[in-house]
């Protein structure tokens, strides 16, 4: 699990260090005051141990104490984390509501949105599945 003092990505590195990275990544937005989003915590640093996919936050229309305290005090799971205040890096993927969750291929393409918590057997049946096959 990564430490709370993840650096902090800007709008534009986050562009070229997550969708021009060559590598699989999951990006998960979501904010403090999103209860579906607490629900969800857990299941993601349980999964971030496991070293599957590096998962980039996006913590949307929040505001950045409050992010960096949630991640102090239930665990980080994000190998970065970008704070969109604003929402507009959420307005670019589409997003309407929090948590949702995008899996990102080598090339930077988005290649499947999940909306709601992520649960175990989400990761289960959909995601680790995916990640699988985009691997191969």
């Amino acid at each position: 699990m990564a430490s709370p003092h993840v650096k902090d990505l800007t709008d534009a590195n986050f562009q070229s260090e997550v969708l021009q990275s060559d590598k699989l990544t999951l990006v998960d937005f979501w904010a403090t005051w999103c209860a579906p989003c607490r629900e969800e915590h857990p299941v993601l640093v349980d999964f971030a141990r496991r070293k599957l996919v590096p998962i980039y936050g996006l913590n949307y229309k929040d505001t950045r104490p409050a992010g960096m305290g949630f991640l102090t005090q239930l665990g980080n799971p994000y190998e970065a984390s970008l704070f969109d205040g604003d929402g507009r890096v959420g307005i670019d993927y589409g997003v309407y509501g929090v948590p949702e969750t995008f899996v990102i291929d080598k090339q930077g393409v988005i290649r499947h949105k999940h909306v709601g918590a992520l649960t175990p057997e989400v990761l289960q049946q959909k995601i680790e599945p995916l990640l699988k096959e985009l691997n191969a």
